[in-house]
């Protein structure tokens, strides 16, 4: 590995996790493991392409290829440091900025004052919900409310979140978006941390038959300091965020963001970019079907097909992969669909690496150290570039050169 990476593409498999961290417990996560349950529920599952990368052997669960086959990349695991278990501090830890003083979470739904604030500038006529609650049933439950009275559905999850749910032809797209932004100027001016609004349309006419459309957005606290994106970006770097990644980071740092709402759209689109944008830097694309549509469900045969249908893909993102470039495959949480709840877990996650500058080895040569933090994902991204590194993780090219020579 005589030569830095060109580019670098990170695809985050959002909720896939690989085996509980060491705090699960204090997490009320203990026992939890994504992959593994979601390989028991489903014992026919076949990942071939993931195990070439040796996601089996980094979550300690052997592998079922033949003992002749090689690996084609490096793998290891990831620990979490940060104090949460969500989709911001996941990928903000990724790009080297923990995050140590938690969110604000509200088991029994926002403030008074806050709910004030919000019916007061956005000029609704009051609100349905404000509880913790599951977006598929809380629609059902309250749809036909609100289309009566056009008052915004708003809840919350395990997660520092506030949703807002409002029929998409009656209420409107644009109306919902703009109190979307109204409540994260409320929620920026207050004194709790909320990582996201998210805007949750909607379209149905009757409770049982609203179904949710792809045109969610979120509005995210703006990262509390640099990141590796910021500090590619100055340096006059390509960053291209795919999916919902430039509204995780509030778009800083972010040269081009590509939008997709579907896993299906967002492997496109990354394969897309791979294709035509030969540009040095960084293609940061995320998935969230996994996540979204069957760890929060608690689906665990839906889980393992769309593992499927994304190891299916693979080979086609894979070929576009060049020499200089590199593919990191990760996570940001766990989301373990046979756990009790509907909450993320807090776990370990995969670090999948492939060049094909690497060839094929032996996997248990192929193994590099289990990472203590995520922070090493965008360390090593900076360190590539050759820019000044944030201290905050350990770069992992070294180890893979030390093992290819």
């Amino acid at each position: 590995m005589s030569k830095a990476f060109k580019r670098i593409c990170v695809l985050v498999l959002d909720g896939f996790g690989i085996g509980e961290l060491q705090d699960a417990n204090q997490f009320h996560d203990k026992g939890s493991s994504t992959l593994k349950h979601v390989v028991e529920a489903d014992p026919q599952l076949k990942l071939p392409h993931f195990e070439s990368l040796g996601l089996f052997h980094a979550a300690g669960l052997g592998s079922k290829v033949s003992t002749d086959s090689k690996c084609l990349g490096f793998y290891s695991k990831m620990t979490e440091i940060s104090q949460g278990k969500d989709t911001t501090t996941g990928h903000w830890e990724m790009m080297g900025l923990p995050v140590q003083k938690p969110f604000s979470y509200f088991p029994n739904g926002f403030p008074a004052d806050i709910m004030d604030r919000f019916v007061k500038e956005t000029g609704v006529s009051g609100y349905l919900g404000n509880k913790p609650a599951s977006g598929t049933v809380i629609i059902q439950e309250l749809g036909e409310e609100h289309l009566q009275t056009m008052k915004p559905i708003v809840y919350t999850s395990a997660d520092s979140v506030f949703q807002i749910a409002c029929h998409e032809e009656k209420f409107g797209l644009d109306r919902l978006y703009k109190i979307c932004e109204i409540t994260r100027k409320i929620l920026n001016e207050s004194p709790f941390l909320v990582g996201r609004v998210i805007a949750r349309p909607f379209i149905g006419e009757k409770s049982g038959a609203f179904t949710r459309t792809g045109n969610r957005r979120d509005f995210s606290i703006k990262p509390f300091g640099e990141t590796s994106l910021t500090r590619l970006k100055q340096n006059g770097l390509s960053v291209i965020g795919i999916g919902k990644i430039p509204y995780i980071y509030d778009n800083e740092g972010i040269s081009l963001p590509v939008v997709s709402h579907s896993d299906p759209e967002g492997i496109a689109e990354t394969i897309e970019i791979l294709k035509t944008q030969r540009q040095e830097g960084l293609i940061f694309s995320n998935l969230n079907d996994l996540d979204t549509l069957y760890g929060h469900r608690r689906n665990a045969k839906g889980y393992a097909e769309q593992l499927e249908r994304i190891d299916q893909a693979l080979p086609k993102i894979m070929e576009q992969i060049k020499d200089d470039d590199l593919l990191a495959i990760v996570s940001d949480h766990g989301n373990d669909p046979t756990y009790k709840g509907t909450d993320h877990t807090r776990e370990f996650v995969p670090l999948l690496l492939y060049s094909p500058r690497f060839h094929a080895g032996d996997f248990k040569a192929r193994a590099l150290k289990t990472r203590e933090c995520f922070c090493d994902l965008g360390e090593s991204i900076i360190e590539n570039f050759c820019l000044k590194h944030f201290n905050q993780g350990k770069n992992f090219l070294p180890e893979i050169e030390n093992k290819l020579s």
